[in-house]
């Protein structure tokens, strides 16, 4: 594979001082590493060794990598096998792609909170698919799916979402067969909403300190305000669902695997 022209080491290493230096007080140290690490990553601040042909005796020197788990060098190989892996366990069924966002307020609270808020997004959007998929006024199947995090959207400010990929069906009760769902329609968005938005509330209301600052707040009334339609379905609570098509932050599921709505 072919270097790109331009890395994101390289845009790092000529604006990143200018840039830390407008922003101090507002990148966490964590950031700061990071982006330490991808530029410095394959250089010989890293160090590095020798490799030499046992052939032509042709020495080459390889630097060290910074192994950090956001660098682009370093991690691609990682998610092209990672990926890899995902298709092979892919069935022979269509899939449907499912987003689960959260309001800006609770956005806000997750920004300081991150391995509470997110955990209780994963088993909120999980439960949910699962409960409403085994109930047999829809589905009546036990589904399995995959979910991916993504911490921000399009526009590189701060909008914690989970990407799901979704079977269009799953196993019967009794093990023996498959329950395909109806063709282009997985779930009732409105259903899942309503139930995404308990078990999310339940969840957090455990934790006093968020809870106080979410009940206090204009938000508890915006989730009974009306529904809109925007390319993919919204709920008020940020829950958005596409079948094959805009994520609600730009992205889209591969359309040879998802099943396309009217």
């Amino acid at each position: 594979m072919s270097r790109p022209g331009i890395e994101v080491a390289d845009i790092f290493r000529r604006h990143g001082p200018a840039w830390r230096s407008a922003n101090v007080g507002h990148v966490s140290l964590g950031q700061m590493k990071v982006m330490s690490a991808i530029e410095t990553c394959r250089t010989a601040a890293l160090g590095g060794h020798v490799e030499a042909c046992e052939d032509c005796a042709h020495l080459r020197i390889a630097y060290n990598s910074c192994r950090n788990r956001h660098c682009p060098k370093c991690q691609s190989i990682a998610a092209k096998e990672w990926l890899a892996e995902r298709e092979a366990e892919l069935l022979p069924v269509l899939y449907y792609h499912v987003v689960f966002t959260l309001p800006a307020l609770i956005a806000d609270i997750a920004y300081q909170n991150k391995a509470a808020i997110y955990g209780m997004l994963f088993k909120a959007a999980s439960e949910t698919l699962i409960t409403i998929a085994a109930d047999p006024k829809h589905l009546g199947a036990r589904i399995g799916l995959i979910a991916v995090l993504h911490s921000w959207g399009s526009a590189l400010t701060h909008h914690p979402h989970v990407h799901i990929i979704v079977p269009g069906g799953g196993i019967a009760p009794d093990g023996q067969r498959w329950i395909s769902c109806r063709p282009g329609f997985f779930l009732p968005v409105r259903i899942l909403s309503r139930l995404f938005r308990r078990l999310f509330l339940e969840k957090i209301a455990a934790k006093s300190r968020c809870w106080s600052i979410i009940s206090s707040s204009s938000w508890w009334d915006s989730c009974c305000s009306p529904w809109k339609s925007a390319g993919s379905w919204r709920a008020p609570f940020g829950w958005s669902f596409a079948s094959g098509g805009d994520g609600g932050d730009g992205s889209r599921a591969p359309p040879d695997r998802s099943c396309r709505s009217a």
